[in-house]
């Protein structure tokens, strides 16, 4: 029987007059939600009281969070900017101990600007601050936070404890440690508290932590221990040497506390040091002994406590008193005073020769250079007269004395070097320059390689002042060169200099780990050489130098030189904008030099793959292109040195593009489309299979048009 029959006889009798079947079923519809409804009455009923109760619970939750985060920030606030001596608020700490001991911690443990409240409190010497988040919050007594030393802002992870003790803020100690507080927890660069102490010259506290178990011989990363971190105090030092501190502990430069307290100019300490068996005699990391840095820092009174303290040869106080006046004349300008040691070394070794005609020799004996016109270090009083009445011959005596008793390697050598060198340049004196910084460059290179910093930065300034010298004779003499120019010799020089290690060290970054700091001293040298290569081309006349200039870049191109991040050959670099060197001795802009159509002939013409790709696949062609590096003479070079326009880089983009697309654009492009490419790129876009089909000559040709 139907739904509609059976409906029907139900409502047949009824007193209602339902005339249609569509009355009907709306009718039985109407009846059954109703029943439906009644059924899931109770359920709907706790529907609407679960609501009302997550609701709740949600929106208590949302305020308890808020609740604790205001008054985290209270309690921040009031750790900054409280009065010395005071309590938290009454209705903070209400606040804080209506929660239970766990929910407490949470609140004083956060952390906001790297530090938590506990480390503020300590840091600004809150004691009963502190001592309030220990007991009542038991907060982490070794939680860290971030400490920023005010004289180099430089910013350390450290204890509490270890924030306090430089704070100078005994009390916050002595409540810290009361509770346990570890007091050898070292820092990130392996410094206990007690060690930074001292380099405050907190005696109260250095004295505290010892009697409570710091450990006074423990050296921070670099091998600085807390005698050498208290040179500076006299009182500290005798407490350290009397609490069994070691007199000749070095660290990772050789270098003991006789060291820092000399070259700080510490007298009182240096006498200190000395009476409890410091080694006068021991020698840094640049062969540096007591005797020695007093006269490189000018410390006149320890140089003369020395000498009569301790024995020395008449050669070695020769040395020194030649090497104090050195230092005076470099470092102060002081001439009189340079030469009056001067003379007394001259007289020493008169006085102490071998025979009363033959002066004591000065060792070892040094060839003359170029770099210091030849010249030699004066022997006699009749030669040290003379010296005496020409300010720049006594300064090129100072690098002379410089070099041979510290050696050329040393860094006071060198920096001496660079600084006269910058003086000279000051000066207007460019070729003097020039010669001294080659020495310098000479010397990086030969003791620490291309890849070490200090050798890219004496390489930078160098080739800098070549450019700027080029382009500043440029302007001033319109193409007619003058004296202020570089010469071609040392172009050259610097240049034969640089290149020969570039194969070597190439080899040498092959090797894993790879050394970020090195990839880039490679990267900026080979900057440098392109910049050299212009100045060649600049700076050569005669027929000789220029087929010099060709036959040292073809060597060049040969080896195949990369640079180490991007894989950019010679011709990369030199068809950008971007090729451009930075040095710290000029505040100017950087000379922009590249493209240089001379120097893209010349590399060209040497044999410089022209499609040769880098680490992205792209060519040079690619860079030319590039809108900021577009030059049309530039790209028709190229093209005529058989670039191809529709080699494709890793991104899929072909030279071709940016070509057409630019609007400075005045080459034909379809002369420089061959059927043989068009055919080589059809068969890469439809990846037909090739190998082994063709002659091995086109498989390399098809190989240059894949992506």
């Amino acid at each position: 029987m139907s739904n509609a029959i059976r409906t029907y006889k139900v409502f047949r009798n009824s007193p209602l007059r339902l005339k249609g079947v569509g009355e009907i079923v709306s009718l039985f519809i109407h009846q059954r939600v109703k029943i439906f409804t009644q059924k899931f009455e109770p359920f709907n009923m706790l529907s609407r009281g679960l609501g009302k109760r997550l609701d709740m619970w949600f929106t208590s939750k949302v305020e308890l969070g808020a609740q604790k985060g205001a008054i985290f920030y209270d309690l921040m606030e009031e750790c900054k900017h409280a009065a010395p001596g005071a309590r938290l608020s009454y209705q903070l700490r209400m606040h804080l101990e209506k929660f239970c001991p766990e929910v407490r911690r949470e609140i004083a443990s956060r952390v906001k600007d790297g530090c938590a409240p506990l480390f503020i409190a300590c840091k600004r010497g809150h004691v009963e601050i502190v001592e309030y988040l220990i007991t009542v919050c038991n907060v982490d007594l070794e939680q860290r936070g971030m400490y920023e030393v005010p004289d180099d802002h430089s910013v350390h992870c450290v204890t509490p404890l270890w924030c306090a003790a430089v704070s100078g803020k005994l009390a916050v100690i002595k409540c810290l440690v009361e509770h346990g507080a570890n007091v050898n927890a070292i820092s990130d660069t392996g410094s206990t508290p007690v060690r930074s102490a001292c380099f405050m010259t907190h005696l109260d506290i250095v004295s505290y932590l010892v009697e409570h178990g710091a450990d006074i011989l423990r050296p921070n990363y670099n091998g600085g221990t807390c005698l050498i971190n208290s040179v500076q105090s006299v009182q500290l030092c005798m407490y350290l040497l009397e609490h069994g501190a070691l007199v000749n502990t070095r660290d990772i430069q050789n270098k003991t506390a006789l060291h820092y307290a000399i070259q700080e100019h510490r007298f009182e300490t240096t006498k200190l040091l000395l009476d409890n068996g410091a080694d006068p005699h021991a020698r840094s990391r640049y062969n540096d002994d007591a005797l020695q840095t007093a006269c490189l820092k000018g410390a006149t009174q320890i140089f003369d406590y020395l000498i009569t303290r301790v024995t020395y040869s008449p050669e070695r106080l020769a040395d020194a008193h030649e090497l104090m006046g050195s230092t005076f004349l470099d470092e102060h300008n002081d001439t009189a005073t340079a030469l009056r040691h001067w003379r007394i070394a001259t007289q020493l070794r008169h006085t102490f020769g071998p025979s009363p005609n033959e002066p004591i020799p000065k060792h070892p004996v040094m060839p003359p250079r170029a770099a210091f016109r030849n010249a030699v270090e004066f022997k006699t009083m009749e030669d040290l007269n003379n010296v005496a009445l020409d300010l720049d011959a006594m300064r090129i005596q100072s690098l002379l004395i410089c070099e041979r008793i510290l050696g050329p390697h040393h860094k006071d050598t060198l920096f001496r070097l660079m600084y006269r060198g910058a003086a000279y340049a000051d000066a207007l004196r460019y070729q003097r320059c020039i010669e001294l910084w080659r020495r310098a460059l000479e010397i990086r290179v030969e003791k620490d390689t291309i890849l070490y910093n200090d050798t890219c930065f004496t390489a930078q300034a160098l080739v800098r002042l070549f450019v700027d010298l080029n382009e500043k004779n440029l302007e001033m003499l319109d193409n007619s060169r003058g004296e202020g120019e570089p010469r071609f010799e040392d172009v050259a020089a610097t240049f034969e200099l640089l290149g020969n290690e570039l194969a070597s060290m190439r080899q040498l970054l092959e090797l894993r780990p790879v050394q970020k700091r090195q990839q880039e001293s490679y990267d900026r040298t080979l900057k440098c050489i392109t910049h050299l290569i212009y100045l060649l081309v600049e700076t050569a006349r005669t027929d000789e130098q220029k087929d010099q200039v060709r036959e040292m870049v073809t060597i060049l191109i040969r080896s195949n030189p990369r640079s180490a991040s991007t894989g950019d050959t010679l011709l990369h670099l030199c068809v950008s904008r971007l090729n451009t060197i930075k040095s710290s001795y000029f505040s100017d802009d950087n000379q922009i030099i590249f493209p240089n159509m001379e120097v893209i002939k010349l590399l060209l013409e040497c044999g410089a793959p022209v499609n040769a790709r880098n680490e992205s696949r792209s060519t040079p062609l690619h860079v030319a292109a590039n809108p900021y590096n577009f030059y049309s003479p530039l790209v028709q070079l190229l093209l005529d040195h058989g670039a191809h326009l529709d080699q494709p880089n890793r991104a899929g983009d072909c030279p071709a593009i940016f070509v057409a697309v630019n609007p400075l654009n005045n080459i034909h492009l379809v002369n420089y489309v061959t059927l043989r490419c068009l055919a080589a790129t059809a068969v890469c876009k439809h990846k037909i299979p090739y190998h082994g089909q063709i002659p091995a000559t086109l498989e390399t040709f098809v190989r240059f048009h894949e992506e």
